[in-house]
């Protein structure tokens, strides 16, 4: 190594990184320059980025990732003290009234002149887009008839195949002729609950939990029954085994990768737990799986399908990874397989056939893993920029969510805060968040929001947090 009068410089240069990292230019997710790279910029060897690099990842600000090249590393998880706190248990099932609210804030969601801060999507940027439109002009010159039938339940053979070989890849058992493929993950769950549950039955879900399940249930005409979920674990397991002793419950409603909004990720140990007491009880579970890819560090917890192939549904889809607008998904309706692809018939026969072409192909090419790498790192980044500005300008006392993957934050305004009207008052500035009562089938988290980190960071971003922050501090 050459040395300077001040030092080697590998020790210099690492010196530069870490006040870069101090000074928030480079944050936690950011991709550092390749070491080729770096090496050409700063007139340097090789060699000498190269430890520099050692340097910052033995000290553990910076990692490697496989195939991918170094990252800024997350900090330390934040104390307990700055998470949202955990709800009290509800003991009585109800009806849900959700919809009014939500049509409200979808709608506020849609228009393209609002900051959208409340819309759990990911920017266009993000997504490979223009590739997967490259594949479906493709399709159409080569199979100039596509489109001219159904694609009928259970779906697009291709498309099966590509989704039953990535299951088993993450632990499941799951072959082409297990699944159903759907328009998104809603139209999933609505097809899940209609064949495991009748009108007037009690639905347990999370709480908080994600709007369009309520609103689902609530156009179903089911009740539900909200358990407790912890902003890091996710369902409260015992109390749910509680809850069954003391309430008939027909099926449970569960997102134990990434819920939404927690951005929680249930232990392998209670994922086998909750599965274990499901069976006993007969109880189905509906797993809802759409973020399950989007675990910051790529290590894929199991799904519960992988513990137990009959008692759970899984459902899922490409909204949060790759293409909203596509509305592909799927459901493996373990037992109720052939009542949901019965269903199915009759809810919406067929999904577009070129669309679930596309994401096939892409799935077969490599593509995806590559995108997936490369956006769970923007994610983390995003995530950690997100909540170090709501804490830097939201008034004291004000805790959110540490989640280690997915792009959405739960915000817990001081005591007296008011959600609704935050609302309201952003939205006359041009910004739209989630208000917490959406996410209660009771209307409850009067005073929490939910935030989405899915778009870059930028100063209309940055302007929008500092704007919520002075409108937190006078409700």
């Amino acid at each position: 190594m050459v040395a300077t009068p001040g030092g080697f410089l590998y020790e210099h240069l690492a010196d530069e990184l870490v006040h870069a990292i101090d000074r928030g230019s480079l944050r936690a997710g950011d991709r550092l320059p390749s070491v080729r790279r770096l090496a050409q910029e700063r007139s340097v060897s090789v060699s000498t980025v190269l430890e520099a690099y050692l340097q910052l990842e033995n000290a553990g600000l910076i990692e490697v990732r496989p195939k991918s090249g170094h990252f800024v590393r997350r900090r330390a998880a934040p104390a307990p003290a700055s998470e949202p706190r955990v709800p009290r248990p509800v003991v009585k099932p109800s009806r849900v009234t959700v919809s009014d609210a939500y049509t409200r804030v979808l709608a506020a969601m849609r228009d393209p002149s609002l900051v959208p801060l409340g819309c759990a999507t990911v920017d266009a940027a993000y997504l490979p887009i223009a590739q997967i439109n490259r594949i479906i002009t493709q399709v159409t010159r080569e199979m100039v008839t596509v489109g001219a039938r159904y694609e009928a339940a259970p779906g697009l053979l291709t498309l099966r195949r590509q989704i039953a070989r990535r299951a088993v890849e993450s632990g499941m058992t799951l072959a082409e002729d297990d699944l159903c493929t759907t328009i998104g993950a809603t139209e999933g769950l609505s097809l899940a609950l209609l064949a495991v549950a009748r009108p007037g039955d009690v639905i347990a879900v999370e709480s908080p939990a994600y709007f369009g399940v309520l609103q689902t249930i609530e156009g179903l005409n089911l009740r539900a029954i909200e358990i407790p979920a912890n902003p890091r674990t996710g369902l409260d397991v015992s109390a749910f085994e509680e809850t069954i002793r003391q309430q008939r419950v027909a099926a449970v409603v569960v997102t134990p990768t990434i819920s939404n909004p927690l951005g929680a990720i249930m232990p392998d140990e209670e994922r086998e737990r909750l599965v274990r007491i499901a069976k006993r009880a007969d109880i189905p579970i509906i797993e809802d799986d759409v973020y399950g890819e989007l675990v910051f560090d790529g290590t894929r917890p199991r799904p519960l399908r992988a513990y137990d192939d009959e008692i759970v549904v899984h459902v899922s889809s490409v909204s949060k990874t790759l293409a909203p607008g596509y509305r592909v998904g799927w459901i493996a309706g373990g037992r109720w397989h052939d009542q949901i692809v019965r269903k199915k018939y009759s809810h919406s026969l067929a999904c577009p056939a070129l669309l679930g072409m596309a994401v096939a192909e892409f799935l077969a090419s490599g593509g995806y893993d590559r995108h997936l790498r490369r956006l769970r790192g923007v994610l983390a980044g995003n995530v950690e920029r997100y909540r170090e500005g709501i804490l830097e300008e939201f008034p004291d006392g004000t805790r959110v969510s540490s989640p280690r993957g997915g792009f959405v934050l739960w915000v817990e305004l001081p005591p007296g805060g008011d959600a609704l009207a935050l609302h309201e008052a952003a939205l006359r500035r041009g910004i739209v968040v989630a208000p917490g009562p959406l996410f209660s089938a009771r209307q409850r988290f009067g005073n929490y929001i939910r935030i989405s980190a899915g778009t870059p960071w930028d100063e209309r971003i940055a302007a929008s947090i500092r704007t919520l922050g002075r409108l937190a501090a006078k409700e």
